[in-house]
């Protein structure tokens, strides 16, 4: 029999409630019980769960914490609830700025299973950390309703709370890939718990091993706000998840149009170059593969305070050094799979969500189908 070991099969990014510039409010919680649903992209004999404080401002309590494959909805398939334990106690407190992973359960789930997590937060929270476009539905209920079947009275919400990660115990060297970028792989535009992100359809190409999502919807690669920059990320979003072996990366748009929003100028040609020069360079000193994608078309945008025309010959720039350079092991050319055949600086209408700036499901597909999967796992 192989060897097995511990590598990722769910990642989430996630962000402070505190940012300036936010996609969905802040939330905080005082004795609910929050049921989370995270569809693994790759699976195993045993998993472990990985919970986050890192922007609270007080220790967060979880009383009960619960794992089991959903059926619909809010709806556990019963005979596989397992209570998850950390450190032998059910009970564990997570300080301001930390992390806990749970101990592992025997829960054989494969790739596409979609597990539903349940928190008991007692609270008071705080402002709780958390997954502000994620794509999928978390439930809110009143008490410590952790273990039952249906939570019948939950109010719905599009976001994902204090969970980064699943961890998963599988074959040692299967390869497994990190989307690592911003809303074109986090998933914003597409149908909300449909899984019909890019990352989503890029999974269902692969023969072999698979891909975490750690898309943060209006992250930027150079600058603070929203998230952490992805300079600053990098080693822990991507370079040490465990069991990656390459890296696929998407930035750009953000780092050219969200700075007006907060009175900061645009990303330069030169600024974003250096930046992915960067990426680069520690992907390959860690002795990973990395895929780097050309900045999509935004000149559709409809928000107001954004940077837009101004920026879009710095797109252009960035994207023709993107295609001749050799820095990165490939270039998958998502601008050119998702634009306009008849105006280059706009989404194809078929493929636009609506904004001007995100892509639906038939253009996450697009996106996923321009990366070569032979280059990704060689």
């Amino acid at each position: 029999m192989s060897p097995n070991a511990w590598i990722a099969g769910f990642r989430s990014g996630v962000i402070s409630p505190d940012e300036q510039i936010k996609l969905a409010e802040s939330r905080a919680f005082t004795d609910q019980t929050v049921r989370q649903v995270l569809r693994l992209a790759g699976g195993g004999a045993q998993l472990r769960i990985r919970l986050t404080n890192r922007y609270g401002k007080t220790p967060l309590v979880i009383d009960a914490a619960r794992v089991a494959m959903r059926k619909t909805g809010s709806e556990i398939v019963a005979e596989t609830d397992t209570a998850l334990r950390f450190d032998d106690a059910e009970r564990v407190v997570v300080p301001p700025g930390g992390e806990v992973v749970s101990d592992p359960v025997e829960f054989t789930a494969s790739a596409g299973a979609e597990l539903a997590l349940s928190l008991y937060l007692p609270g008071p929270t705080g402002l709780a950390t958390f997954s502000q476009e994620p794509g999928e539905i978390a439930y809110v209920a009143a008490g410590n309703v952790a273990s039952d079947a249906v939570l019948a009275t939950a109010e719905e919400v599009p976001a994902r709370f204090y969970v980064v990660g699943v961890d998963v115990l599988a074959p040692a060297g299967t390869p497994v890939a990190v989307a690592f970028g911003d809303s074109w792989f986090e998933g914003a535009g597409t149908t909300v718990g449909a899984n019909r992100r890019s990352v989503d359809f890029l999974d269902a190409r692969l023969d072999r091993g698979w891909v975490v999502n750690q898309g943060i919807s209006g992250n930027r690669l150079l600058t603070r706000e929203i998230g952490d920059p992805g300079l600053e990320r990098f080693d822990r979003d991507a370079l040490t998840v465990p069991g990656v072996t390459s890296v696929l990366v998407n930035f750009g748009i953000n780092d050219l149009i969200l700075g007006g929003l907060a009175d900061q100028p645009p990303a330069t040609a030169d600024e974003l170059i250096a930046g992915f020069n960067a990426l680069a360079h520690r992907a390959h000193a860690a002795g990973l593969t990395i895929h780097a994608a050309t900045i999509g078309p935004f000149a559709g945008c409809i928000y107001e305070g954004v940077t837009v025309a101004e920026t879009l010959p710095t797109r252009r720039r960035v994207n023709e050094w993107l295609r001749r350079s050799d820095v990165f092991d490939s270039v998958f050319d998502v601008a050119r799979a998702v634009e306009d055949p008849e105006r280059a600086d706009f989404i194809r209408p078929g493929f636009d969500s609506g904004d001007g700036m995100h892509l639906n499901d038939a253009g996450a597909r697009a996106m996923a189908e321009s990366v070569d999967v032979a280059a990704l796992f060689g």
